[in-house]
């Protein structure tokens, strides 16, 4: 139920409780009924089910099953099996212990709330904790507490709250008991207190509402409870990779099979070879390479100010169409400053500390407020910091002026005046400085013309500017009368000061990279609208034809009309926090990867729902950071635009790593199965299977794993951020990859069938040495081959130091298999310099190979 549009006298009346508080019984019973004021807990899986996970994979599946079928048929030779399980078991340890951690953000809601208030039970006041509010409880707030639970309020003396972590407002909200008798959004109910917010000023007294899950606070951790968690685009890539291989494997694997029992060989002879074919379809290193690549990049990322919580994230980030961006701490400052001044009505200046008469105005200000900024530490209303700070600027300090200028009396200020007052001692005698609203200011002035001042505030406000007016009046002796209808009447105006949280140095330059990029900025904030388009429109989000729509109107839409009108809007004012998720969702709708930035507790819905969550970590609370997916360190915009051009270079280097180890994935599979096929249709061959098992492991997991980790670590492209976003939907083999894959892994086969050939001549066991030679030695040339769509031949070859030293630890490691002991295991033979050189000559061939193939593909474009 709502309560901003109840009396007082109402809100008690349903809540069946007086301002005296409950009783102790009546507190039981409610305790029994409605529970207690907390959140619930998310349901975390073990470790043994999370491990279990790392096997669902039907490439990983399909190798456990072969490997436990092979050892049965033949349990003596049990070395092959053994390698796979190592490899399988390997594969899901790295993958365990590269996953995020569980999520956290409902314990991060838990810390937010406060762990004691105080409240009137039995017709006393008594401190408990806020674990044991209950519903009809009266709290007792005052400046610096934290909000239990929400309340409705039912006394309120200067009461202000900091609202920013849950609706994104910028300033302290100033609070009323009046009933607001129309609709109104979340950030506009001023009669009512909210968990997890904090009172900056003043105090109060209200009545609660409603406890735990049943707060606004909890409503978004429900929304994080319900959000399903879903793949991303690499995620969904890689899984249609591996189920299109699966498919292929199982099929081919028959295939030779039955080829294979046709060619009059035993059936476990025959399910051998199917094993072996297994062995070389599946890329086994495939998803370790991924997944390192990508917790590499994760260390460079860092590096840059961004901490990626979730791995594949990092690739997402790469297809990002669209960043929503919330306002407050994100584009702008979070800090109010004095930007713009104006002497007695007259013209508009920016704020300056040269003029003299223009700073004796800025301490007019600061004497005029109770905030402090001592050793660094900024104590009081964001508002009247903005002022001391604004003195400061200027070498006038606050604990100087009070020396100066000894404040005698103050009338507080009230929402019913507007206006606060000071009396203050100097030379002349005694000085009352009045500082408000600049119509409630003027009204009260008599050296002003009120039409033209008026209109120079209009000019003011109309840039988004707070606007704050100060005016004094001069007494001999102290007044006799220190009261508001008095002290304040007959004033001297003095001028405005103007205010705005600023926007950051740095995000009007990432916005302009991110537009050329292809990437559309939208802002999301708590902001009313003239001030959310006036920074908008100077940050150049906003432009011609694009919209601002309000809260309260996007509530009126239905999500089908948002959806289809959603690319008129750039600017969405004064929102709650499903509107934040409704946003996104439309966008996604429209197929577009989408980020979404904030640092309050009202931006993690949205962060979660979000292909890329990004939260501020210094400014951030915990529960945006843990819904995230990466943390800003620097809460700088434009790490978002530094992360989208590392994410572009990530996912063309997962790209290269998919093109190199499928593309020698395709030749084994190519080698094998034309090897059976000649075997079966000329038998006086010879053939045989040409690669084992193990020769297979060795180079899917050694001379293909090395140099794929190397290729995932290429420099990123110069001109990618010229490039436009991604598809969606757009395959992954898209632009001629799968094309390049298919002949590349025609090459390889080839070569390696043709060696194998040429050792036949002498025995079945040199032509297997000579192929497994050939196959290793092509897979360590051909990386070189996938680095680059240019030539290699250019200083660019020299680049990627990971890549020489991959290919140096291949080429030592394969030496050592073949010269020492080891060769037994692997079933090799001694080769003579010439067959030697023949494999060798055979592997280095893909180079020419495929720079003709480039060449005649430069000369066609």
């Amino acid at each position: 139920m709502m309560y901003y549009n109840k009396t007082i006298q109402e809100t008690l009346d349903l809540l069946e409780v007086n301002e005296q508080g409950l009783t102790s019984s009546q507190v039981k019973k409610r305790q029994e009924l409605y529970g207690y004021n907390e959140l619930e807990q998310v349901k975390k899986e073990s470790f043994f089910l999370r491990f279990i996970n790392q096997f669902k994979d039907l490439m990983i599946i399909i190798l456990i099953v072969a490997a436990i079928v092979s050892i049965i048929t033949d349990p003596t030779d049990w070395i092959d099996s053994f390698i796979i399980f190592i490899v399988v078991i390997l594969n899901a340890v790295i993958g365990l212990a590269m996953e995020s951690q569980a999520e956290k953000s409902l314990d991060s809601l838990n810390k937010l709330s406060a762990p004691q208030c105080k409240v009137i039970r039995d017709h006393t006041t008594k401190i408990i904790p806020s674990r044991e509010l209950t519903i009809g409880d009266i709290i007792l707030i005052e400046a610096g507490d934290m909000i239990p639970s929400d309340a409705r309020l039912l006394e309120a003396y200067n009461l202000k709250t900091d609202e920013s972590s849950l609706t994104g407002e910028s300033l302290p909200v100033e609070k009323t008991t009046d009933c607001i008798n129309h609709e109104a959004v979340i950030g506009d109910w001023t009669n009512m207190l909210f968990s997890s917010t904090v009172c900056t000023y003043g105090r109060g007294k209200a009545v609660v509402t409603s406890i735990g899950m049943d707060n606004q606070v909890g409503k978004i951790a429900d929304m994080l409870l319900s959000h399903k968690k879903e793949k991303t685009p690499l995620q969904v890539k890689l899984d249609e990779i591996g189920k299109v291989i699966g498919v292929l494997c199982i099929l081919i694997c028959i295939l030779v099979f039955i080829m294979e029992v046709m060619n009059h060989e035993s059936p476990l002879q025959s399910f051998e070879t199917a094993i072996a074919l297994a062995v070389a379809a599946i890329p086994e290193g495939l998803s370790a390479t991924v997944t390192i690549v990508l917790a590499l990049s994760v260390t460079k990322l860092v590096k840059q100010n961004a901490i990626i919580r979730k791995l594949p994230a990092v690739e997402t980030l790469g297809s990002t169409s669209i960043v929503c961006s919330d306002k407050t701490g994100t584009l702008t400052q979070n800090k109010m400053t004095v930007v713009k001044t104006c002497l007695n009505g007259e013209d508009i200046k920016d704020f300056s500390t040269d003029d003299p008469k223009t700073n004796e105005m800025l301490n007019y200000f600061t004497l005029c407020s109770d905030a402090k900024i001592e050793d660094g530490k900024e104590i009081g209303d964001p508002t009247e910091i903005a002022l001391v700070e604004a003195s400061m600027k200027a070498g006038y300090y606050r604990r100087q002026l009070d020396h100066n200028y000894p404040r005698i009396e103050e009338i507080a200020f009230d929402s019913d005046r507007k206006m606060m007052s000071v009396i203050v001692k100097n030379d002349q005698g005694f000085l009352s400085i009045t500082k408000g609203g600049p119509d409630v200011v003027l009204s009260h002035c008599i050296n002003v013309d009120i039409s033209k001042a008026m209109a120079i505030n209009d000019q003011m406000a109309n840039k988004a500017l707070r606007v704050l007016a100060v005016a004094i009046k001069q007494y001999d002796d102290f007044p006799s009368s220190v009261r508001a209808d008095e002290i304040e009447e007959h004033m001297t105006f003095v001028g405005f000061i103007g205010m705005i949280d600023p926007s950051r140095p740095e995000a009007k330059d990432a916005i302009a990279l991110a537009s050329l990029a292809g990437v559309r900025t939208i802002m999301i904030t708590g902001d009313h609208k003239t001030t959310a388009s006036a920074i908008a429109k100077d940050l150049g989000i906003l432009h011609e034809k694009e919209k601002v729509i309000s809260g309260m109107e996007l509530s009126e839409m239905s999500q089908e009309d948002l959806e289809n009108h959603i690319e008129d809007y750039s600017v969405y004012a004064r929102v709650a926090p499903e509107h934040k998720v409704r946003i996104v969702k439309a966008w996604q709708s429209k197929d577009k990867i989408v980020a979404m930035t904030g640092d309050g507790v009202n931006d993690a819905p949205a962060l979660k729902t979000a292909d890329i969550g990004c939260a501020m970590g210094i400014t951030g609370t915990d529960v945006s950071k843990n819904a995230a997916t990466m943390i800003l360190t620097d809460d700088n915009f434009a790490t978002i635009i530094s992360a989208i051009r590392q994410g572009r270079g990530i996912f063309d280097n997962i790209q290269k790593d998919v093109q190199y180890l499928l593309s020698s994935n395709v030749g084994e599979v190519l080698t094998i199965f034309i090897a059976s096929f000649i075997a079966l249709m000329n038998p006086s061959l010879g053939y045989g299977v040409p690669l084992l098992p193990i020769h297979l492991l060795w180079v899917n997991l050694i001379t293909d794993t090395l140099p794929a980790f190397a290729l995932g670590l290429e420099p990123v492209e110069k001109d990618i951020m010229k490039r436009k976003p991604r598809e969606k939907k757009e395959s992954f083999f898209s632009h001629g990859l799968l094309i390049k894959i298919l002949l590349q892994g025609c090459m390889v086969g080839t070569l390696t069938l043709l060696s194998y050939s040429f050792g036949l001549g002498i025995s079945h066991a040199a032509g297997q040495t000579m192929a497994f030679i050939t196959l290793s030695g092509s897979q360590i040339a051909h990386s070189f081959n996938v680095k680059s769509h240019h030539t290699i031949f250019n200083k660019t070859v020299f680049n990627n130091k990971y890549l020489w030293a991959s290919a140096i630890a291949g080429i030592l490691l394969q030496a050592i298999i073949i010269i020492t002991p080891l060769s037994k295991i692997f079933k090799l033979e001694v080769l003579n310099i010439e067959c030697l050189l023949i494999a060798l000559v055979c592997a280095l061939a893909v180079i020419p190979i495929v720079e003709i193939s480039k060449l005649i593909a430069k000369n066609k474009a």
